[in-house]
């Protein structure tokens, strides 16, 4: 039985959410993506308040293959891969930014600027990010640290940063 991708990822959200609701190991789990890639791959990703760790991860796979060879949506050969987004991402959901505070991001704007800091705090309108901003005073360099505060309709997307 073919389907149409919309139909499709419109099926495994709603497998998802019915499993994030009635699996308790999963109670703070949702779907951040699903993407249904070349070659019959469909990848999911998914985040948690807690953590996405391989047994997550492990229990999601199982449930949608069993749906998936059930139905025979994907037909009899497919790859599932199932994951957290991981960084390099963009943070897609408010719970995503409040998970990430206290590390480094880059956000991007929509008038294509970007800036970067460390998300110090959110509420439902807008991030705040810490910057350190170099200033010349005479001939030595000042560190200042400064908070900005950016609206969340002025985001473009937000990406965490790993910072050696």
């Amino acid at each position: 039985m073919a389907i149409s991708t919309a139909e499709l990822v419109e099926r495994i959200s709603s497998l998802l959410d019915t499993l994030f609701r009635t699996d308790e190991r999963l109670h703070d789990c949702f779907t951040v993506e699903i993407q249904l890639q070349p070659r019959n791959k469909l990848c999911v990703f998914i985040d948690s308040d807690s953590g996405v760790n391989f047994n997550k991860c492990q229990i999601v796979s199982r449930y949608l293959e069993s749906h998936l060879d059930t139905h025979g949506w994907m037909g009899e050969k497919y790859v599932l891969e199932v994951s957290s987004p991981g960084v390099g991402r963009p943070l897609r959901f408010w719970r995503q930014y409040r998970n990430n505070i206290g590390r480094h991001v880059q956000v991007t704007l929509l008038d294509n600027t970007s800036q970067r800091g460390i998300l110090k705090a959110i509420d439902e309108h807008h991030i705040i990010l810490e910057q350190t901003i170099v200033q010349k005073q005479g001939s030595r360099r000042v560190q200042t640290t400064v908070e900005k505060t950016i609206p969340f309709e002025q985001i473009a997307s937000t990406v965490v940063k790993v910072v050696l």
